[in-house]
């Protein structure tokens, strides 16, 4: 592919496709885009969603990295709030101890959650970039001599916990990005509206770092790709549907495409839908692919993450395959 294109899974979860069968699908798919040579492919941290079961990202990559060959597997992303600082960095040099070279840790400032939810998660909450600030001592070494954690060794300890990326749908984990030196990625898939300005002031704002001198961004994006246009927005219906019930506190699985179909939005409904599709690409394989070159090049995207909450494992894997042989 001449623009890198990767993959964000949620593992959506269906009326007919149970939260369990959503994690197997993931699997799957991670391997086709293995095969039509997508760069990476990660798994999101969601918690009480009951549209969404990726819940472990960190066992979903390792198992994906035992089943596939050359594809990057990652975290898009870890969240900080959720977890203590120093098992993230062993986990995840525990995954690049089995799949050296194949390992992204992106980390998300956000907990991915409700507060209640938040709370069974971690009952003592700390402030994010005091966590940012531990894990990366962790990783690289930064505790001062006479700090309590300073002799902690993460181990294993001769291999680094993969690529670190900061996430981000604000311009400030675009200016944390920065400052850091390392990777980026956008949330476009929900924000995109903030897409282009984040990305310009991470790279205009970039220091450059040992393992990365020049800046890197990555945009996520919603793309759903059928045979046709008007196939294309029909399988997107139930897409539409969910976001708006999440978005309404009305959790519930992804329902079918009739029921989407047949489903009549209120305006402030339609608002909401429109909103978040403000950014999406969906659309014939020709069409899609001249919507996602345009989208790289305005926002000055050096790889696209596509993301589709479809729980159809045929259609998305459909979806990937029409998108791969039209960027070919």
């Amino acid at each position: 592919m001449k623009l890198p294109l990767s993959v964000l899974d949620l593992s959506p979860v269906g009326e007919n496709v149970a939260p369990s069968q959503a994690i197997r699908d993931s699997i799957a798919l991670a391997k086709v885009a293995d095969e039509l040579g997508y760069a990476r492919y990660w798994f999101a941290e969601h918690h009480n969603m009951a549209s969404i079961a990726t819940s472990a990202p960190e066992v979903l990559i390792a198992y994906a990295a035992a089943v596939t060959k050359r594809i990057n597997l990652g975290a898009g992303g870890i969240m900080i709030p959720n977890h203590a600082p120093l098992h993230v960095i062993e986990m995840f040099r525990t995954l690049a101890a089995l799949a050296p070279g194949r390992i992204d840790l992106g980390l998300g400032r956000a907990p991915g959650t409700d507060p209640i939810t938040s709370a069974a998660l971690r009952r003592e909450q700390v402030e994010v970039n005091s966590l940012l600030a531990e894990l990366l001592a962790f990783e690289r070494g930064g505790f001062p001599t006479n700090h309590p954690f300073a002799k902690i060794e993460p181990m294993p300890s001769d291999v680094p916990a993969g690529t670190l990326w900061m996430l981000g749908s604000t311009l400030a984990g675009a200016s944390i990005a920065a400052q850091l030196g390392i990777p980026y990625a956008f949330a476009g898939h929900f924000a995109m509206k903030h897409a282009h300005e984040a990305i310009a002031h991470y790279k205009s704002n970039y220091e450059p770092s040992p393992k990365h001198p020049e800046p890197y961004a990555i945009l996520a994006v919603t793309a759903v790709c059928a045979d046709s246009d008007d196939e294309a927005q029909r399988m997107a219906a139930p897409l539409r549907l969910a976001i708006v019930k999440n978005r309404t506190g009305r959790r519930a699985p992804i329902v079918s495409i009739e029921e989407a179909l047949a489903y009549q939005m209120t305006p402030e409904e339609q608002a909401i839908a429109d909103e978040f599709f403000e950014g999406a690409i969906i659309g014939s394989p020709k069409a899609t692919a001249d919507k996602l070159e345009a989208l790289a090049k305005d926002a000055s995207a050096d790889e696209l993450m596509l993301s589709s909450l479809l729980p159809d494992l045929a259609a998305r894997e459909r979806s990937l395959r029409h998108i791969a042989g039209a960027m070919a």
